[in-house]
């Protein structure tokens, strides 16, 4: 068996949890968490589930004591130098790391030199693994345009969607204040200011049109926002008519003078709000990948879980990209690896069917 720890206990920690807790050559070693309110509790109640006897610790060095390799789902966004030192820490000590949250890292061909090689003495001080893959989800992002792209004689664009209801979003702070739900349209969100989506977004478009033998001579951001027409009240608080209501941009590889290679995001407080903008397959959310070639093609995945919920069901989609890539990189040479290298790890059947399936 394979000690597994997670740091980070939010949407993708969570999923990471259940991943581990299900594969059959992981067993969860420890929790690290950075909240007093969650020290000391059972990580299985804390997500929502019966007690696994696993207790979340604010000690990293004692929630990874036992670990081979550590899921760490920590968040990256607002804090990504103390991300990577964490990152460090575990390689160093000899633990293959699986993570979302080193954006640009999801294409290390193209990331910064100096954090590259920071990494990689790290990888080998401590004789470790790497690998970085996206929530949005990752395989939305990279491997699965790539995959798609193989079944097409000939392909002129890629485009790969994700359109989404964020007030099913179990992130309220991201929702209101990265993404800018509810806040004055005379305000630009964090998460859509000049740079940032190419920051995010641009290592997953280099990494597919590497991939695809294109090269990228430029990457272009574009950008729509609109407000709310009326009072909204869901499950994330009041957001106030006037205010933004629904964004949308595009991260756009220029291959050839023109936009071949898109990644597009479509999110909404309010589904009501922004009619003429794409909208999801059905349900609360999709994401979609379209090719324009020889043939055409549309792929549309639909993820659901905890109850129902799409946004967690593409959370545990990516987290179980990460989790099952585990066995394979604690077998592989010392470095950083990315989503082309790392081999789609299939299932597992459960032990039984749920109730609801039998």
């Amino acid at each position: 068996m394979i000690n597994v720890a997670v740091w980070g206990t939010g949407n993708m920690g969570r999923a990471a949890v259940r991943a581990i807790s299900a594969h059959p050559r992981l067993r969860l070693s420890g929790v690290v968490v950075s909240s007093e309110d969650k020290a000391g509790r059972d990580v299985g109640e804390l997500i929502g589930g019966n007690a696994i006897g696993v207790a979340c610790t604010l000690d990293p060095d004692v929630g990874l004591a036992e670990a081979h390799a550590v899921a760490y789902m920590a968040s990256g966004e607002l804090r990504p130098d103390e991300a990577l030192a964490d990152i460090e820490r575990c390689l160093r000590a000899g633990a293959t790391v699986v993570t979302p949250s080193i954006y640009a890292l999801y294409d290390p061909e193209s990331a910064p030199p100096e954090m590259v090689s920071s990494v990689v003495a790290a990888c080998d001080a401590g004789g470790a693994a790497l690998f970085v893959s996206g929530i949005d989800p990752g395989w939305g992002n990279d491997l699965l345009p790539v995959l798609a792209s193989g079944l097409c004689g000939s392909v002129d664009t890629i485009r790969a969607q994700e359109i989404f209801d964020y007030s099913t979003y179990d992130q309220p702070d991201s929702v209101r204040y990265l993404v800018g739900m509810g806040q004055p349209m005379a305000e630009t969100p964090p998460m859509v200011a000049p740079t940032i989506p190419t920051m995010v977004w641009g290592s997953s478009i280099r990494l597919i049109a590497r991939a695809l033998g294109a090269e990228v001579t430029e990457i272009r951001e574009v950008v729509e926002r609109r407000p709310l027409e009326h009072d909204v009240t869901n499950r994330l608080g009041d957001f106030a008519a006037g205010t933004q209501g629904a964004l949308r941009f595009e991260v756009q590889g220029i291959v050839g003078g023109s936009p071949r290679i898109v990644i597009e995001h479509v999110t909404r407080i309010d589904q009501a709000c922004a009619p003429d903008w794409p909208q999801p397959a059905s349900g609360a959310g999709s994401h979609i990948v379209m090719i324009k070639g020889s043939p055409n093609l549309t792929i549309t995945v639909e993820a659901e879980e905890e109850g129902g919920n799409r946004a967690a069901g593409g959370n545990a989609t990516a987290a179980s990209r990460l989790i099952g890539a585990i066995p394979w990189l604690v077998e592989a040479d010392p470095g950083i690896y990315d989503a082309l290298d790392v081999p789609l790890s299939p299932g597992h059947l459960s032990a039984g069917l749920s109730a609801q399936d039998s």
